[in-house]
């Protein structure tokens, strides 16, 4: 299965190399980015049914994870990790790609579909079997024993519908968007609603507890989906505990730092989970807001720079990428799995994070380093202070122009260990530099496309954070019992 992989890559890149030849020689971010960027676009439309040329068996619109059948085996669906995915081709269909919209049209039938399926987790009758994390690729149930329930996959699933339902709201197709996509994004914020305080087990499937990136993710969807509701003349009940659900997002916060897991099972609590998080709710038009956890906001920051410093000891490939430098990120320092290495996700996300944070200061006008943000920017100047610098002082570009060259070594690091011929695995070896585990990993080929297009400034439609942004005087575990039916695919 490997050989065959890197063969196809090799095809579609136009480019004949050895299994692993880094672009070590190769200087120019720019470069690498303008060639690897149709290899990552290729590697996702690969690995989703029917027509998808590693994705052989899959029913139409599912994404599979990776092709790899064999240590790992993760060819299956993940609701989170599809909806993550459809995230990204449904930016690059509004971004002007009009080929994507049968592939949308396809994912969101397969999850009419995926919904009614009873599975381990419950049924759709109480919304319980919509938290199961994967499904075989035929969207059969998975029966095996697994890390179940993993409560982000709703809320991902209806932010990635509800960005392809506003489009079509947005284009006079409002009928289409009530009768097709509607139907399934209630269910999921049904879903949130119910269940958001119940115990769950995080994106890596490994920690059962409360999860930052879940409760992210989970505030974000409600907030969208009340508008995308009220667009529609329909009404969200669930939508009302989105208040709560932030308020239990500020529980991560130790005053320097995310701990992403509540409990921590033993680990420090320092974990890409947090990057992730971040920028999953990232909205272009939203202040450097802490309780939001804004990528530019002071405590995204501080926690940015102390999760990357935890792994800049433990990996071999960090040698010499001390603080202020961009260095491999991997889960979480205490990861054995596969032998604990970096991830081109990770160390993706802690590009993006930085391209939104630039993004936001830019469009406000100005930045501020707080006593929370200045240990950050004293990696990467030191001679900076606490203050607020306008972004017609020298002050502002040179600091937006450090922080601009760090988030670009991060790229520089994904460029130095990616195979010649593009392909990108789930990690790479934490000495070496090899690509190992799941070979043309979906989400990896997302996670670059996403860093990049924030890079040259290609944003999402705002969500409405700062509007949402409010932690109540008072909180509480409220909960909506949701009302759930069985959706159809519509016809198109």
């Amino acid at each position: 299965m490997r050989n065959n992989v890197l063969i196809s890559l090799n095809a579609i890149a136009g480019a004949v190399a050895s299994p692993f030849s880094g672009y070590k020689r190769q200087s120019d971010i720019n470069s690498f980015i303008e060639k690897e960027t149709p290899i990552a676009k290729q590697g996702v439309l690969n690995n989703i049914g029917a027509d998808g040329k590693l994705a052989q068996g899959a029913a139409a619109g599912i994404v599979v994870a990776s092709p790899s059948k064999d240590n790992p085996d993760y060819f299956y669906t993940w609701t989170r990790d599809a909806g993550l995915t459809m995230e990204e081709v449904i930016e690059l269909f509004l971004g002007g790609d009009k080929s994507l919209e049968p592939i949308i049209h396809s994912y969101v039938d397969s999850q009419a579909n995926q919904q009614t399926v009873s599975n381990p987790s419950g049924s759709l009758s109480d919304g319980s079997g919509l938290a199961e994390p994967k499904f075989n690729v035929n969207i059969s149930a998975f029966t095996g024993a697994w890390g179940r329930p993993q409560r982000d996959g709703p809320a991902l699933r209806a932010s990635a519908l509800i960005m392809y339902g506003n489009f079509l709201v947005a284009n006079d197709k409002k009928s289409l968007a009530k009768s097709n996509i509607w139907p399934l994004v209630q269910n999921d914020l049904s879903y949130v609603g119910q269940y958001w305080d119940q115990s769950t087990f995080d994106l890596w499937e490994e920690v059962q507890g409360s999860s930052f990136f879940t409760t992210a993710v989970q505030h974000k969807a409600l907030v969208e989906g009340d508008a995308f509701a009220k667009s529609l003349g329909e009404k969200c009940d669930a939508c009302a505990v989105a208040p709560q659900i932030l308020c239990q997002l500020q529980t991560y916060w130790n005053g320097s730092a995310i701990l992403s897991n509540n409990p921590t099972s033993g680990r420090s609590g320092l974990d890409a989970n947090s990057l992730l998080g971040s920028i999953h709710i990232f909205d272009p038009a939203a202040a450097c807001d802490d309780t939001a956890f804004q990528p530019c906001s002071s405590r995204a920051l501080s926690n940015h720079k102390i999760v990357v410093d935890s792994f800049r000891s433990i990996y071999g490939v960090n040698k010499g990428r001390g603080a202020g430098k961009a260095a491999a990120v991997g889960r979480y320092p205490e990861d054995n799995y596969q032998g604990g290495n970096p991830w081109y996700l990770t160390t993706l996300a802690a590009a993006e994070l930085l391209y939104d944070a630039l993004y936001q200061w830019d469009k406000q006008g100005k930045l501020e380093v707080t006593e929370t943000s200045l240990p950050f920017f004293k990696d990467l100047s030191s001679n900076v202070t606490a203050g607020s610098y306008a972004k017609s002082s020298s002050s502002y570009q040179s600091l937006t122009s450090t922080v601009k060259a760090y988030a670009d070594g991060f790229i520089s690091v994904i460029q130095e260990y990616t195979p010649s011929n593009g392909g990108m695995s789930e990690q790479f070896k934490r000495d070496g530099g090899e690509p190992v585990s799941a070979s043309d990993l979906t989400w990896s080929y997302a996670a670059f496309l996403s860093a990049v297009g924030r890079r040259s400034g290609t944003v999402p439609a705002s969500w409405g954070s700062s509007t949402a942004n409010k932690v109540p005087s008072q909180c509480s575990k409220a909960t909506i019992s949701g009302s759930y039916t069985t959706p159809t695919a519509g016809s198109w």
